[in-house]
């Protein structure tokens, strides 16, 4: 068993797979349901898949694509996007999903997430949080929803979703996302040695070197990463891949 997880983070849009930089501009990258088969085969131990649109359009997340996803998926998953009430979290886990993850929501509404670790276990529920740097160059939480950097911090807000109950912080980081302009390892450093629950770093992941000096440096508890997992060359040539075993071993141990 790997010390620290590595998981392709993947998003949907409109059905599809995409992927964007710096939260803008999503690229269709192809079918979310050939991508897991791909997956499946090189025995990847876990995904993550995120509706980038559904909160944004204040919809349903999209309940039939999940249970098709589910029923192709040899390795547990997470979901998020668009989920908004207990009534939803449930649905989406009694369609075969592991964990549910929540974003925006909780920005408005931070006690969204006792309610949902009460129902399901802290451990069903991962607190997403976008961090994006305001004009002065300070870190803040960046709603993604709104489009707009907010005025919360983001080491005190993460202790507030951590406070609510959330099993799991998923950390993701919109100025450097698909970049591949590597992690900023010192905020990742300082909010991981605050944090009691598992951390999971997202946003400008350049290499498996990359994840490996963060791994080293933060002793964060995983690693997601969409464009190193989907791309190939210069030119972001669409070819899905995935260490083997032994390469992860290498860099996690």
């Amino acid at each position: 068993m790997l010390k620290t997880r590595i998981i392709p983070c993947l998003l949907l849009k409109d059905g599809g797979l995409v992927k964007t930089i710096k939260f803008a501009n999503p690229k269709y990258v192809g079918d979310p349901i050939n991508a897991v088969k791909i997956f499946n085969e090189k025995e990847v131990d876990e995904l993550i898949f995120l509706d980038i649109e559904a909160s944004r359009q204040k919809r349903d997340p999209n309940y039939d694509l999940i249970k098709d996803l589910a029923s192709e998926c040899f390795m547990p998953f997470a979901y998020g996007g668009g989920v908004t009430t207990i009534d939803q979290i449930r649905k989406i886990l009694r369609l075969g999903v592991e964990k549910v993850v929540i974003n925006a929501f909780a920005i408005k509404q931070p006690a969204f997430i006792k309610e949902a670790s009460t129902h399901f276990g802290s451990s069903t529920i991962i607190a997403a949080v976008d961090i994006k740097k305001d004009f002065w160059g300070h870190y803040k939480v960046y709603d993604h929803v709104a489009r707009k950097i907010t005025n919360k911090d983001p080491e005190k807000y993460i202790q507030e979703l951590v406070n609510e109950g959330a099993g799991e912080i998923f950390l993701n980081n919109v100025d450097r996302d698909g970049t591949y302009l590597g992690l900023d390892l010192p905020i990742v450093a300082r909010i991981n040695s605050q944090l009691p629950v598992p951390l999971i770093i997202c946003g400008g992941i350049s290499s498996l070197k990359n994840i490996k000096d963060a791994v080293e440096q933060t002793k964060v508890s995983g690693a997601a990463a969409g464009s190193i997992f989907v791309f190939q060359g210069p030119h972001r040539a669409v070819l899905i891949s995935y260490p083997s075993y032994n390469e992860l071993k290498e860099i996690v141990g």
